[in-house]
């Protein structure tokens, strides 16, 4: 899929700093495509981290919208964690800044409609999408964060605009060997590894907390979905939490999954294992509505 869609080099000013992103998709002025933001994980950038999906957000530019895949700083983004310590929250690199700065680019002639803009953000960052959401009212119609769960209020240092209710789509594996389902501290290894510290809750404990924000105040509803691929030992629990008139929270369960995102191309064995039963691709495309 990949080959078949442009792919281009752009860069944006963010105070002094220049800072760069891949964009998939093409659109001209006034054509007002939806914007997906792609925040990779630790040690990645955009490039890697399109590679280590095998192009998996691709399919979103091939269905209409623009895909910016979005290079942090020094391989980290400045996310909400407050005892985070690598390179980008030493230099308190200014990531919220970048995000407003690559839609004003390309709202300024239509080329996106601001009002359909989506962040999905994968480990350090699914963190970033959490800042966003809680710093940059507004800014977004949708996020999704995979692999990461809300830092603890101890840990929590996004400063807090007025509240605005999104809706969110939460993707984590039980099995994940670096930011645990049940959430807590990581391991002294991966806190020097990551540089990295403090407490986060549980992937549960998160949709819920979303799910608050956003006034839903009923139980979830919880569906084990059928296996697709029978010799994949990953099975899929969907749990929705929706109220009339707000926007929903959804968690999707990743038994036996690991660090990884669910589909077709699998991440290294030593982040756990990949589930193919879904495609991330699809369940954003049908809980944003693209």
């Amino acid at each position: 899929m990949s080959s078949t869609l442009t792919a281009t080099r752009g860069s944006v000013t963010v105070g002094e700093a220049t800072r760069t992103f891949t964009l998939v998709g093409t659109a001209a002025p006034g054509e007002a495509k939806p914007l997906i933001l792609v925040f990779h994980g630790s040690r990645q950038t955009g490039d890697k981290h399109r590679a280590f999906t095998g192009g998996l957000f691709d399919a979103l530019a091939a269905r209409g919208a623009l895909v910016a895949y979005l290079d942090g700083y020094r391989g980290n983004w400045n996310d909400a964690r407050r005892e985070s310590r690598f390179p980008a929250r030493r230099a308190d690199i200014d990531d919220v800044g970048f995000a407003q700065a690559v839609i004003g680019t390309y709202a300024s002639d239509r080329r996106i409609d601001p009002r359909r803009v989506y962040a999905v953000g994968y480990s350090n960052g699914g963190q970033m999408v959490i800042r966003l959401v809680h710093e940059a009212p507004g800014l977004l119609a949708g996020a999704t964060v995979i692999a990461a769960t809300m830092p603890a209020p101890e840990n929590f240092l996004a400063s807090q605009a007025p509240r605005a209710s999104v809706p969110v789509l939460l993707i984590h594996g039980t099995k994940d060997p670096i930011v645990s389902y049940e959430g807590g501290t990581m391991n002294w290894a991966l806190r020097t590894l990551f540089k990295v510290g403090g407490s986060n809750w549980s992937a549960t404990r998160t949709a819920r907390y979303f799910a608050e924000r956003n006034g839903i105040t009923t139980e979830p509803t919880t569906t084990r979905l059928p296996k697709s691929i029978t010799a994949d030992p990953t099975e899929v629990e969907r749990t929705t939490y929706e109220a009339k008139g707000v926007p929903p929270v959804v968690l999707y369960t990743i038994h036996r999954g690991g660090h990884t995102i669910p589909g077709p191309s699998s991440a290294p064995a030593l982040l756990g294992k990949t589930s193919h039963q879904l495609d991330t691709a699809d369940i954003i495309t049908e809980f944003f509505d693209l």
